[in-house]
C-alpha cells in the first residue's frame, strides 16, 4: 500500500535558537501537521500556504540553557527527517548558554551551481559546503549562529539548472529573460540553494540568521532615486519585487525572529488562533511587499539575536533606504530610531551584521562619498547624470555613498564604545559581505574619541562567487595604494563631510571563497577565514583550509 504522507520538500532549517527557545522551518509537498520531536517532547505546527507552496515553522519552548538535543521531524505522524541512510550525523540543536563565549560564523554571496570539477573551475569551491563536511567529521563545537549576510540566492544571475526550470514555464526571450520572474521561480531557486545534502545537513544543525542584499532581489536594488524610478518603468519589475519580498519573508525572515518578535509580526499573527485547515498568506504577503516598497518605514526587516553576554544586531541596509536626491540615508528615521534603541552597552561584545561593509577600504569609501556629492541636486545636470551613470555601473552604493546615515551610525557606535550607553563592550565588530573580497579594518584611534572598545570591520565575501581577476588589482589599490590620493581628493570636494575617525585595513584584501568565524575566548575576539581545497581530485569532498587568522 502506497503512503499518502506529504513529502519533505526542503529543510529542516534550524533557525532561531536562544536559551529556552528554538524554531525549525520546513517546506512540505501538501497540507500537513508537522511535528518536531526532541528531549522526549513534541511540538506541532500546521502548514500555511503561499502561492500554492506549503510551509511550517515549528516553535520549541521550555528548553534548558546550554543543552543539546537530537531531533526528528514528522509529517502527519511519519518520520521524514533524518533521512534514511544519510551519511551525516543525526541533527541536533544546542541552546545558548549565557555564560558561554559566542562563536559566530558569517559570510555572503553564494551561487547555487553544482559541486563538480567544471563548476569548481568557474565558481570555486563552496566554502559553506566544505565547512559542513568538516563539521560532520570533526563534531567539535558548532557555531552558535551562522550569519548569512545577503545574496543567499541570485535572482538576476541564474544557473543552468535554474534556467532549465524557467524555460519549462515560459519563453526566455521575453522579459525578464533568464532572471527570476515570480514566486514559483523563487521557490525553485531556494530549493537549488538549500538542497545539497551537506548544505541541508549543516542548516539543520547550525542556527541561521539571514538578511537580504541586492541580488536576492536584483543587482543594485535601491542604489538611488534614479535607479528606483527607472526600474519601476519596466513591465516585469513589480511582480519580481513582490515575489522577492514575499519569498524572503517565507524562507528567511520569519526564522530570524525570536518568538516574542514573531508574535508581533503583522502577517504571522494571522496564524494565531486560526481554525482547522491551512491559512493562506498569499494575498496578505503580496500586499505587504507592495506597501513596504512605497513606505519602507511601515515594516522592519532588522532584528537582534542574544548570544549569551554578547549581542548580534542584524541591520537592513537595502529596503530601509531614503533615496530622495536631497535627502539620502542608508536608514530611514524609524529604522535609525530602532537602531538607536538597540545600540547599548553592558555587553561583552557587540556584533553588527550589515550586508554592506560599514568601513569600506578607505580609498573606495572616499570614492563613494565623492560620487554622492557630485550627484547631488546642487551640481550641474551634466555632472549629476554622468556621476549617476558611473554610480550604477561600478556599484558606488555602499555606506560611503550615504554619508548622512554613515555619520549618524558612527556616532551611535562611538557612544557605545565610550561607555555612554552602559559598560563599553571589549569589541564592536561589523560583520559584512557583498564586495567579493575579504578583509579586516579597524578605526585607527578610537581612544582619541574617548572610546575604550575596539571598533572593527570584518568582511567575508564571497562564500561562492569569486571576483573577476581584473577587478582584484583595483580593489587592492583602493585598500592600499590609492588611499592617500582619494583622501586628498575627497577633502577638496564640496559636500563631502570630514572624516573625523579614519580607519585602515589591518589584514587583506584576499579573494578566495571563504566562510569566516568570530570566536570569543578569554574575553578576546579571534577572527578566522576558511576556504575549501580539492585534494587528489576528490571534488565531492573538499578539505577545509585556514586562509587567515587575526586576534583582536
Amino acid at each position: 500500500m502506497t503512503s499518502t504522507t506529504p513529502t519533505l520538500v526542503l529543510g529542516p532549517l534550524l533557525r532561531f535558537v536562544g536559551e529556552h527557545y528554538a524554531s525549525i522551518w520546513v517546506e512540505i509537498a501538501a497540507p500537513a501537521m508537522v511535528t518536531v520531536v526532541a528531549a522526549g517532547r513534541e511540538w506541532h505546527a500546521a502548514t500555511f500556504v503561499v502561492e500554492g507552496h506549503h510551509y511550517a515553522l515549528v516553535l520549541l519552548d521550555d528548553l534548558e540553557p546550554g543543552s543539546t538535543h537530537e531531533y526528528s521531524v514528522r509529517v502527519d505522524g511519519e518520520v521524514v527527517w533524518p533521512l534514511a541512510g544519510s551519511p551525516f550525523p543525526p541533527s541536533s540543536l544546542a541552546t545558548i548558554d549565557h555564560g558561554r563565549p559566542p562563536l559566530v560564523a558569517f559570510g555572503s554571496c553564494r551561487t547555487s551551481v553544482p559541486h563538480d570539477e567544471e563548476h569548481h573551475r568557474s565558481h570555486g569551491v563552496d566554502a559553506l559546503r566544505t565547512f559542513a563536511l568538516a563539521l560532520a567529521e570533526d563534531r567539535t563545537r558548532r557555531p552558535d549562529v551562522l550569519a548569512l549576510l545577503g545574496d543567499q540566492v541570485y535572482a538576476d544571475e541564474t544557473s543552468p539548472q535554474m534556467r532549465e526550470f524557467i524555460a519549462s514555464r515560459r519563453d526566455l526571450d521575453e522579459p525578464p529573460g533568464e532572471e527570476i520572474k515570480d514566486y514559483a521561480e523563487y521557490a525553485h531557486l531556494y530549493g537549488l540553494a538549500w538542497s545539497d545534502p551537506a548544505i541541508r545537513w549543516v542548516l539543520s544543525v547550525v542556527p541561521s540568521a539571514m538578511i537580504f542584499d541586492d541580488h536576492d532581489i536584483r543587482d543594485d536594488w535601491n542604489t538611488s532615486w534614479s535607479w528606483h524610478r527607472e526600474i519601476n518603468r519596466t513591465p516585469w519589475w513589480h511582480e519580481r519585487l513582490v515575489a522577492g519580498l514575499t519569498s524572503y519573508w517565507v524562507h528567511q525572515h520569519i526564522g530570524n525572529l525570536a518568538p516574542e518578535e514573531l508574535a508581533r509580526d503583522e502577517i504571522w499573527s494571522r496564524l494565531d488562533g486560526a481554525g482547522p485547515g491551512e491559512v493562506d498568506l498569499t494575498q496578505p504577503l503580496r500586499a505587504l511587499a507592495e506597501r513596504v516598497d512605497r513606505q519602507p518605514e511601515t515594516y522592519r526587516w532588522s532584528y537582534t539575536r542574544a548570544l549569551g553576554g554578547s549581542k548580534l544586531v542584524m541591520l537592513d541596509s537595502r529596503a530601509a533606504r531614503v533615496l530622495e536626491p536631497d535627502r539620502r540615508s542608508m536608514l530611514d528615521a524609524d529604522e535609525l530610531a530602532w537602531l538607536d534603541a538597540e545600540m547599548v552597552g553592558d555587553l561583552d561584545h557587540l556584533f553588527i551584521g550589515t550586508s554592506l561593509p560599514f568601513l569600506l577600504p578607505p580609498g573606495l569609501h572616499d570614492a563613494e562619498a565623492i560620487s554622492e556629492a557630485l550627484a547631488g541636486p546642487d551640481r550641474p545636470r551634466p555632472v549629476r547624470r554622468a556621476t549617476e551613470a558611473l554610480r550604477q555601473v561600478v556599484d558606488l552604493e555602499h555606506w560611503g555613498a550615504f554619508q548622512a546615515g554613515f555619520v549618524e551610525v558612527l556616532d551611535l557606535v562611538l557612544a557605545v564604545a565610550r561607555g555612554e550607553r552602559g559598560r563599553a563592550p571589549a569589541t564592536i565588530t561589523f560583520l559584512s559581505g557583498d564586495v567579493h573580497h575579504s578583509y579586516i579594518a579597524e578605526i585607527s584611534d578610537p581612544g582619541g574619541a574617548g572610546a575604550s572598545s575596539r571598533i572593527v570591520q570584518a568582511v567575508c565575501s564571497p562564500i561562492r562567487n569569486p571576483m573577476p581577476r581584473g577587478l582584484r588589482v583595483l580593489m587592492s589599490q583602493m585598500a592600499r595604494g590609492l588611499v592617500r590620493p582619494m583622501r586628498w581628493l575627497s577633502q577638496r570636494t564640496k559636500g563631502v563631510p570630514p572624516l573625523n575617525h579614519p580607519w585602515q585595513l589591518t589584514r587583506g584584501p584576499w579573494f578566495d571563497n571563504n566562510l569566516a568565524i568570530a570566536e570569543v575566548h578569554d574575553g578576546r575576539l579571534t577572527l578566522s577565514w576558511v576556504t575549501g581545497d580539492v585534494v587528489d581530485g576528490d571534488h565531492d569532498h573538499p578539505r577545509l583550509r585556514v586562509v587567515a587568522t587575526e586576534e583582536v
